[in-house]
């Protein structure tokens, strides 16, 4: 009885003690913030393609979240007032609810769903919840658009065409036998794409359909693709739309001109006639004006478009931007016809600008951004109301796209965010910090811009190691933007370093285009030098200086492996290793053979091969490991598995990841992102100093 007493009291006390020591270590644990983690990226979320309800009392937007379970993103509907006061949702599930569209007057809402299976067309009553499934198709719609007299809806659809076949003798197969299965015969120019894979037969096509439900009623033909943003005409008659009706299409890849196309026979009146490429048209409020981009082509890797405006018939052409040198997107009218909003890149971010008709230009101090979750691009969206008031997703260096409400001209206007979607996430995290650097190349004086990332917890007196992350494209820009490998990257301890060497966007077509037909060339110095300057901070360990890269920035990668070995080890990610086998590999080989190349592959066999890095194979020793997805078709795994090769006969520690299902977009999944930057982590791990393991 008394040892059963002592027995209980031990017990007793054992408990205590783990009890006592389990509070210490929670609250030890509370005191130190966590740092982003891999199982933090399933639970990341962002708003895109908000909408302002005609009232203007509230926005509907895509809520887009990773599905953990389906290794997938998941789009929902939900709504938020102007003032941030209510947030719910409006259309939330397993399923995925998107690309919502108000009626013209405000009392109901499109949108697309696949909750039935295939994507289709619904229409919900706003004042009821009511819904009512207005087509039934056999592929997926998209680009849809009420009319002005909200009777019909408009959007475009793949509609394939008969498989063709040249041999048409084989033999019956017996039943029950299990044959290789039909060759494909293929003699499109235009036949894969990366992430859609070996095309099916067919073409984008126009239709309509009435809002209340009914027949899809087909209104354009012809051998040629009718897609991307579509305008009614304000008696709902007709749609104008850009595309390319050229019987030699495919080798067409930047023409394109504006058509209007007749609702009730099809018949289509070319609006422009200019070579060149004419796109993205935006009928006016009032309907009487077409303010679209264009530019000029000189075959150039990187060129800039302008805006244009001219009457709805094509005449009176003005060019309302002429001196605004900067990649220009997303173009939207003012309510009251007065002007154009437009999103553009300056400077590694993405802002808002405005041009009255007169072409007055103004850059509004609104920045976009949170919509490219791996790494810190340029990217975010946005709606115009009446009055100037912007609803846009918020650029925010520790977080993902939330959205942010403003009011255009008028002043003193306030800045208020409506959604805080990651605050769960994100308010006990320790995450890095993020500052600017400016250098001056020691090529030529150009100014590149650069940004570093500091682990949490940094301290100035010790020695870091660095990574240099390099950005694709290779006409593409970073910027001080929200990136989760970046977080990842520095919660294991490093300092990170990303750059907009020459060839990048967002400082105008002449410093993009000092890598045209030159590329990789004077980049690769521009990017020693960032490396150099963060040196010069004092915090960086010189022995441990690892590079990294993704599609352009892969072919920097092993670029940089081919010039010095001054990096410990090196990750070169969906790269192109040898221009001439590319020119004939990728999926959009048409364009590349015409504006990054000289000429035909077999016509500059030099001048590509001494833009290879396959071509400097012989003089790397860095440690290189590949990564690439399994199906892309921009960079094909060809490319890989050649530099894979080469690195092994030259005896050079290698290694190659495969991403299952991936194509170019490796993030696309949230598990391939989490592999990707996991085993470029743990590579650089693995070539440490053994004192700093």
């Amino acid at each position: 009885m008394f040892l059963a007493q002592i027995n209980r009291s031990k017990k007793f006390l054992s408990i205590t003690c783990c009890s006592f020591l389990f509070a210490l270590t929670s609250f030890a644990s509370e005191s130190k913030p966590q740092t982003f983690n891999y199982q933090d990226i399933f639970n990341l979320e962002y708003a895109a393609s908000p909408r302002i309800s005609p009232d203007e009392q509230y926005v509907i937007y895509e809520r887009r979240a990773f599905d953990i379970m389906s290794d997938s993103t998941r789009v929902n509907l939900w709504q938020v007032t102007i003032d941030g006061s209510e947030h719910r949702p409006v259309l939330s599930g397993k399923s995925n609810y998107y690309m919502p569209r108000f009626s013209p007057d405000g009392k109901r809402l499109a949108y697309i769903s696949s909750f039935e299976g295939s994507a289709q067309l619904y229409v919900r009553w706003l004042d009821t919840g009511q819904t009512a499934r207005i087509t039934d198709l056999q592929n997926s719609p998209t680009d849809i658009a009420w009319s002005p007299d909200g009777k019909w809806l408009a959007f475009s659809m793949f509609t394939p065409l008969k498989s063709k076949k040249l041999f048409n003798e084989m033999p019956e197969k017996p039943k029950g036998a299990k044959w290789a299965g039909e060759a494909k015969y293929i003699d499109q120019t235009y036949y894969r794409s990366n992430g859609q894979g070996f095309l099916k037969r067919g073409y984008q096509q126009l239709y309509v359909v009435p809002s209340d439900g009914g027949t899809a009623q087909q209104v354009t033909q012809g051998n040629y693709h009718h897609s991307g943003r579509i305008n009614w005409t304000k008696d709902s008659q007709a749609l104008i739309i850009s595309g390319n009706f050229n019987n030699d299409w495919e080798y067409q890849p930047l023409e394109s001109d504006i058509y209007k196309i007749a609702i009730q026979n099809g018949n289509v009146t070319e609006l422009t006639q200019r070579k060149g490429p004419d796109f993205n048209p935006v009928l006016s409020p009032q309907g009487n004006k077409i303010a679209y981009l264009s530019f000029k082509d000189r075959k150039l890797s990187s060129q800039n478009a302008k805006i244009y405006l001219m009457n709805d018939d094509g005449t009176k052409v003005k060019n309302l931007t002429p001196q605004l040198d900067r990649p220009i997107s997303n173009i939207q009218w003012a309510k009251n016809g007065k002007g154009i909003y437009f999103a553009f890149d300056d400077h590694g971010q993405k802002q808002l600008g405005y041009v009255s008709t007169q072409g007055k230009v103004s850059k509004l101090n609104i920045k976009l951004g949170g919509q490219s979750l791996g790494r810190p691009y340029t990217s975010g969206d946005y709606i115009v109301g009446n009055k100037g008031k912007i609803v846009y997703t918020l650029a925010n260096v520790d977080r993902p796209a939330d959205l942010a409400f403003t009011q255009h001209k008028k002043r003193k206007a306030k800045t208020h965010q409506l959604t805080y979607l990651n605050d769960d996430i994100f308010a006990h995290k320790a995450l890095a910090s993020v500052k600017a650097l400016t250098i001056k190349s020691s090529l030529d004086h150009k100014t590149i811009e650069a940004w570093i990332a500091l682990p949490a917890n940094f301290d100035q007196s010790k020695k870091y190691p660095l990574i240099l992350e390099i950005h694709g494209g290779p006409h593409a820009a970073y910027g001080p933007n929200f990136a989760s490998e970046i977080q990842l990257m520095t919660a294991k301890g490093y300092v990170v370093v990303w750059a907009n060497p020459r060839g990048s966007t967002s400082y105008g077509e002449d410093f993009a285009n000092l890598i045209h037909h030159n590329y990789p060339s004077n980049d690769y110095q521009d990017l020693m030098d960032v490396v150099d300057s963060v040196i010069a901070q004092g915090y960086i360990d010189k022995q441990q200086l690892f590079v990294t890269g993704g599609s352009g920035g892969g072919v920097l990668t092993a670029w940089i492996v081919g010039k010095t070995d001054r990096f410990r080890a090196a990750v070169v990610v969906k790269p192109v290793i040898n221009w001439l086998s590319f020119a004939l590999t990728a999926d959009s080989y048409t364009y590349f053979t015409q504006y990054w190349m000289p000429g035909m592959p077999w016509d500059n066999v030099e001048h590509l091969w001494k833009h290879s890095p396959l071509s400097l194979v012989g003089n790397v020793t860095t440690p290189t490991m590949l990564i690439t997805g399994e199906v892309d078709y921009r960079t094909p795994m060809s490319e890989t598995e050649q530099y894979y090769q080469a690195l092994k006969l030259q005896k050079v520690e290698t290694a190659m990841v495969r991403i299952p299902k991936a194509h170019h977009g490796i993030a696309a999944k949230p598990s391939n992102l989490i592999q990707k930057v996991g085993y470029i982590l743990a590579w650089f791990e693995k070539y440490k100093p053994n004192e700093q393991k």
